[in-house]
This record gives C-alpha cells, sequence and structure tokens, in this order.
C-alpha cells in the first residue's frame, strides 16, 4: 500500500484483473468495479465480450482485452492467465465469476432431483469448480510476483444453505444439485487457497444472495418475503464487493466469505 487514506487504498491504477464470465451479468459488474478503481481489465468468456470491453475501455479510460474462451476446455482454461500477461504485461487480481446457474439450459439441470442428469452436473462442476482450480493453478506465479495478488472467487448462498423449493412451485426455474454442489465447493477452495498461497496471495469468495433478473412474478414474490431488506439484489449489489476484496481495502483479509444476500442467511 502507498498510504493510509482510503482514497490510496481503493486505488488499483497499474494493476490487472483476469475476469471470468465477463459477459454475464455479474462479471460485467466486477470489470466496471475494478476498472472504475483504475485497473486494467481482461474479460473472458465464452460468449462475444468484445462490447463490453469497449464500454469499459471507454467509460473509465483503462486498457481492457477480450479473451474467447471455453471454460470447459481444461488447456483453454489453463492458458488464461498467461493471455492476460501477454496482453496487459502483468496479472494482480483473478476474478473468477463463470457458472452455470439454475436458470442455463441444460438438459437435466433446473429438474426435479431424480431428473437431474449425471452430464449436466459433470458439465456444471467442470465449469463452476475445475475450471477455477486450473486457472488459479495457472495464475499463482504471476499473482505472487505482483507483490498485490487477490483472488475473488464468486459462490453463493446455496453453496452455504440448502434451498427452499417452494419458491419455484410453478416456475419452470429449478435449484440444481450441482450448482450447490460447486458453489459450496468454492467455498472450502477459498479457505484452502488462502493457507496454500499466503502471504504473497490473498483468496477471498463472495457469495450473493438472489439477483434480481425478470424471474417469474411468483417466485419474486415469495423470495423478497424471506429477505429482511426486502429486495432481491441486483448486480449493484456485488459490485463493492468485488472491490473491496480486489483492492488493499481488505489487504488483511483473506480466507473470508463476504456474504451480500440482503440477510437471507440470518434466519
Amino acid at each position: 500500500m502507498t498510504g493510509d487514506r482510503l482514497q490510496c487504498m481503493m486505488d488499483m491504477s497499474g494493476r490487472v484483473a483476469l475476469i471470468t464470465g465477463a459477459a454475464g451479468h455479474v462479471g460485467r459488474a466486477a470489470a466496471a468495479a475494478l476498472a472504475e478503481l483504475g485497473a486494467d481489465i481482461a474479460l473472458a468468456d465464452l460468449a462475444d465480450s468484445r462490447s463490453t470491453v469497449e464500454t469499459i475501455a471507454a467509460e473509465f479510460g483503462v486498457r481492457t482485452c477480450a479473451l474467447d474462451v471455453d471454460l470447459a476446455d481444461d488447456a483453454a482454461a489453463r492458458e488464461l492467465p498467461a493471455r492476460t500477461v501477454s496482453d496487459l504485461g502483468r496479472l494482480d487480481v483473478f476474478v473468477a465469476s463463470a457458472a452455470f446457474v439454475g436458470t442455463s439450459a441444460l438438459e437435466g439441470w433446473a429438474a426435479p432431483f431424480d431428473e437431474q442428469d449425471p452430464w449436466s452436473w459433470r458439465a456444471a462442476l467442470g465449469v463452476n469448480l475445475t475450471s477455477v482450480f486450473l486457472t488459479t493453478q495457472a495464475a499463482a506465479p504471476a499473482l505472487r510476483e505482483s507483490g498485490n495478488g487477490s483472488i475473488v472467487l464468486l459462490s453463493s448462498i446455496y453453496g452455504m444453505v440448502g434451498p427452499d423449493t417452494r419458491l419455484y412451485e410453478g416456475t419452470n426455474m429449478g435449484n440444481p444439485a450441482a450448482y450447490a454442489a460447486g458453489k459450496g465447493a468454492l467455498i472450502q477452495f477459498t479457505r484452502w487457497l488462502a493457507t496454500v498461497l499466503a502471504p504473497e496471495v490473498r483468496v477471498n469468495a463472495v457469495s450473493p444472495g438472489g439477483l434480481l433478473r425478470d424471474q417469474p412474478p411468483e417466485f419474486v414474490h415469495r423470495y423478497v418475503a424471506r429477505v429482511p431488506i426486502g429486495r432481491m439484489g441486483v448486480e449493484d449489489d456485488i459490485k463493492g464487493a468485488i472491490a473491496f476484496l480486489a483492492s488493499d481495502l481488505s489487504a488483511y483479509v483473506t480466507g473470508h466469505n463476504l456474504v451480500v444476500d440482503g440477510g437471507w442467511t440470518a434466519w
């Protein structure tokens, strides 16, 4: 750190962040948050993230690059840190936000438990967990060298608690077992990495609650009834948590799971 003032602690100028799932809602929010603090951003996703790259570069005046990647490909996941260093010169922060989620259009995925398919289980764990392991492993040397190494893994409240299946009644939504298993594993992987990569690299998780994304009205009503703050989350609610954990604002924080759920898990 260059000083003890909050402005110095949150200044990420000259640092480079790699964000997976960057074309998704949370990934775009993470990229905007870190770019606003001055970080250069490598945005990686299966989908074309070039429009997001151009928007962030224009709005925040930082260097950006788009890395097209299929995280189901082990070799491609491993190559992301080297591609980031090649394009932007270094790597200081890795944010893993790519994931199959409860609304993903996988056959045998968002279905009753006895209809959930082992193929979708393996596919989800491959992207949600194995790719994180592979990219983190490959990123570790550059993160150690940076002097500001920080890893932020995106988990979920469903990595902490079981689902209330009544929320989904009468909708086409579901809560797949593989999603919960992978997100729970990420929280434990956070703790494991925090001790193994210390002291050079800090590792923390963010566990969001449900985010409002055009879900059926009956689901939203049931969900909000269980949230002390009285609403579902939005992407902006996640930005502060990621900015905190990626920057020197959290220089003495590692192995932590920061829950951003409006109080859902406080009941």
